[in-house]
């Protein structure tokens, strides 16, 4: 894969590299409707590094709504990823994703940029439109205005990351070139990868993200997605993220999670090949274990290492 001209740090350890990368994604403790033990995340995040995981994604979840039944980790996005940064040495660190239309772009500026400098370069920026519909009333915003936002922000995060001093309007408010946002990252721009379909176009997405971040798809529906964005942006990176549990028989055949699958290693290994030569270039792993540490060593040894 080709890097953007801007790549930072954490873009080309994810896809300057030949074949697939593998993330995983918070919490790793597997902890989803409380409060992670950020000790042990720490620990896990640490260990995935040490073993080969290139990657560690942290999801942007504001509010908390049990009928969803996922807190998203928990933590604030930039405080973990900071706090994970200076824990480790080279892992990417990645948002998997800030939802835009919730959050004010000069804070999410700044908030990235920092992180970015913090950890020398190390963050990919995953952005979305959100799926939680109580959140919307509970920040004031119009669901339905969620594509123009993405938009909106997605514009004013380039300005405020390249340009000294900007004017720049939106509904978000107005700069008119009296004010800068500090620190700037520590490339042009960081990498921006809308997720999902973030209610854009493909084009739009090809020509105003650095790569699209996408969810579990079949394999057909996938090398359908790829073929399409090979035709849109050739050199830019596609990524999906995939729920792994691994069965206690090594050679037990897939049974269907919600976006990904409970089976055998054996199974996962040829799975991952399979999407390896489809010419997908990173996973975010989401992985379901009761003893998740000796589960990131499984994946590590059993899959990374034997692509």
């Amino acid at each position: 894969m080709t890097a953007v001209d801007h790549a930072n740090a954490g873009y080309r350890r994810l896809y300057e590299q030949d074949g697939l990368s593998f993330g995983l994604g918070f919490p790793l403790t597997g902890e989803q409707e409380s409060t992670p033990d950020i000790d042990a995340e720490l620990r896990l995040a640490s260990h995935a590094e040490a073993v080969g995981f290139d990657a560690l994604w942290a999801r942007d979840v504001p509010t908390y709504w049990p009928r969803f039944g996922d807190a998203g980790g928990a933590f604030d996005p930039w405080s973990l990823l900071s706090h994970i940064g200076a824990h480790t040495e080279s892992v990417a660190l990645g948002t998997a994703s800030i939802v835009l239309p919730l959050r004010h772009p000069i804070h999410v500026a700044k908030s990235a940029a920092s992180v970015d400098r913090l950890s020398d370069g190390r963050l990919v920026l995953g952005v979305a439109s959100g799926d939680r519909d109580p959140e919307y009333p509970a920040f004031g915003v119009d669901p339905d205005n969620r594509g123009h936002l993405v938009r909106e922000s997605v514009a004013a995060l380039r300005a405020l990351w390249r340009e000294e001093y900007p004017t720049l309007d939106g509904s978000w408010g107005h700069i008119d070139g009296e004010l800068d946002v500090l620190p700037k990252p520590t490339t042009d721009t960081l990498p921006v990868f809308p997720t999902g379909n973030a209610r854009q176009s493909t084009e739009w997405i090809a020509e105003n993200g650095d790569g699209w971040i996408f969810y579990h798809l079949p394999e057909s529906t996938l090398e359908s997605y790829l073929d399409t964005w090979r035709s849109h942006a050739p050199e830019k990176p596609f990524t999906i993220a995939v729920q792994v549990a691994f069965a206690a028989d090594p050679t037990a055949e897939p049974e269907p999670l919600h976006l990904g699958y409970r089976a055998g290693v054996e199974w996962f290994r040829e799975y991952f090949r399979r999407l390896n030569d489809y010419g997908l270039d990173h996973v975010i792993v989401g992985l379901r274990a009761a003893e998740p540490q000796a589960a990131i060593t499984t994946f590590a040894s059993e899959i990374i290492d034997e692509l």
